[in-house]
C-alpha cells in the first residue's frame, strides 16, 4: 500500500496491482505512473509531482511507478504491451 513513499530514490520500476489512482503525498520525488489493463496494455501515462494525486482511471487493473524521467528514457507510451520478470 505504500508504493515508493519514504524512498530517496528507485532504480527500476514498481507494479501495483489492483490500482486505478495513485498519489505522491509524502513522496520525496516526481514520479511517472503508467495505468495497465488486464493484459498489462498501458492506457494511461502520467508524470506527478510532489504532494499531487491521479483521477481514477477506468479500466486499469494496476499501475506501474518509477522516477520521473524513465518512462521517456524507456520509451513507454500508451498502447504499448508491458510484462513483469
Amino acid at each position: 500500500m505504500r508504493g515508493l513513499i519514504g524512498l530517496d530514490g528507485f532504480d527500476g520500476a514498481l507494479y501495483l496491482p489492483k490500482v486505478t489512482s495513485v498519489h505522491t503525498f509524502g513522496m520525496r520525488f516526481p514520479i511517472d505512473v503508467a495505468f495497465v489493463d488486464e493484459d498489462m496494455a498501458v492506457i494511461r501515462v502520467a508524470t506527478l509531482k510532489r504532494w499531487r494525486v491521479t483521477p481514477f482511471v477506468r479500466g486499469a487493473a494496476g499501475v506501474i511507478e518509477a522516477e520521473a524521467g524513465l518512462f521517456q528514457k524507456w520509451g513507454i507510451c500508451c498502447g504499448d504491451e508491458l510484462g513483469i520478470r
